[in-house]
């Protein structure tokens, strides 16, 4: 998009303002289905820093995560937390993700996570 939507940004400006950490949200950006739930940018920084600490070849890198998130302009970002990206009928990975997803780059977009059942 060359503009971001502007009710997604509002949607995510809710979850940065702590209204919500229980969204559910499904996108579709540079070709990829993405699904999961949102967080404020704070709490996935917090949690991808704890993730890269207990890494031994990765823990010099959970500084970057671990700076605080900017000041109060509108949400550029989208903040995935238990989050898969959708390939056939799988998704990747199983036991869900985090992902950063610009908001400008999201083409389409619902409420709601997706998944799939052999039923």
């Amino acid at each position: 998009m060359s503009k971001p939507d502007e009710l997604l940004v509002d949607v995510a400006a809710l979850v940065e303002s702590g209204q919500s950490n229980q969204m559910s949200l499904t996108v579709v950006t540079s070709g990829a289905v993405i699904t999961g739930r949102l967080a404020p940018e704070a709490v996935w920084r917090q949690r991808v820093s704890e993730v890269l600490t207990d890494s031994a070849s990765l823990r010099e890198f959970s500084a970057a995560f671990s700076a605080p998130a900017k000041g109060d302009d509108p949400p550029t970002h989208l903040h995935f937390h238990v989050a898969r990206i959708l390939q056939g009928t799988l998704g990747i990975p199983e036991t869900g993700g985090m992902y950063r997803v610009a908001i400008e780059d999201v083409g389409a977009w619902t409420v709601g996570d997706f998944s799939y059942s052999d039923a």
